[in-house]
């Protein structure tokens, strides 16, 4: 497969729809299942079996009878043939305009859908997850960063050093509805005197910032892998995102940097209820 792969100045031997070679699918017997392995846009491996119409299933070993490994599925079909039949169904109907129509109408059901009451940071989360949806149907994958584990590392200490702050906290309140003095902190230093509400509010807000940073941790790792970028830029209609934003009060610069504030400004008026 890695040969496969490989051209012979040793280049990756990208894909797409209609230059798939015959070893990119394989049908799996005894079932409709399609098994996809090949390297897409960016170098990235695509791998998933899906289970088709048994027509398709045939169809695709129909393409592949009596071809070499290495040679085309879709000897007979290009980019310009697909995309002239597409707009014999459609006027105006591309393969890009397809994957557009697939990639929005995902991201709106699923804000729709799974948007609840909470704070921005919250929702945000709830953004990144829907748009991780498109990514997912749009193979846009990337490489793990090289600096991944040291985030995940520092985010870490911060939450152990909280829970450490909420620890000593939770003793203070104790000693302070006996009426007695903090004790003294890791320095030595003597702690000032707080009421028991004084106390609590800050276990409070260290509750606060403990969750949020697990959160944020929890979703780092969840995106790892995954390029949010790419559909925002070239496959989202921006609407879908700002007329979110309006409805759920979360600030568009949470969203869209200020690039894509500049190249979406024509989005910015749309009706909060809009839907794709």
């Amino acid at each position: 497969m890695r040969r496969l792969f490989m051209q012979d100045d040793d280049e990756a031997d990208t894909v797409g729809c209609c230059t798939l070679k015959v070893a990119n699918v394989e049908c799996i017997p005894g079932s409709f299942n399609l098994k996809f392995d090949f390297l897409g846009k960016d170098s990235i491996r695509y791998e998933n079996t899906v289970e088709v119409k048994p027509e398709v299933y045939d169809a695709i070993g129909t393409f592949q009878k009596g071809k070499k490994q290495t040679d085309d599925l879709f000897d007979k079909l290009d980019t310009t043939k697909l995309n002239a039949h597409l707009k014999e169904l459609m006027p105006g109907l591309t393969a890009k305009v397809f994957r557009t129509y697939n990639a929005s109408i995902t991201l709106d059901e699923k804000l729709y859908e799974e948007t609840d009451d909470g704070d921005v940071a919250e929702k945000v989360v709830i953004y990144q997850r829907a748009n991780k949806e498109v990514a997912i149907i749009c193979n846009h994958q990337r490489t793990i960063s090289k600096s991944h584990s040291a985030q995940m590392s520092k985010l870490t200490e911060k939450i152990e050093e909280l829970k450490g702050t909420l620890k000593e906290l939770k003793t203070d309140l104790d000693r302070a509805k006996k009426g007695k003095p903090p004790l003294k902190d890791a320095a030595g230093k003597q702690k000032r005197n707080l009421s028991p509400e004084a106390i609590e509010k800050k276990i409070a807000s260290t509750n606060q910032r403990i969750e949020k940073m697990e959160l944020a941790m929890k979703t780092k790792e969840d995106l790892k892998t995954v390029a949010l970028g790419t559909s925002k830029i070239n496959y989202l209609d921006p609407r879908i995102t700002v007329a979110w934003c309006k409805r759920h009060e979360v600030p568009i610069e949470k969203i869209f940097n200020k690039s894509l504030l500049a190249k979406f400004a024509w989005a910015m008026d749309v009706d909060p209820q809009f839907r794709f």
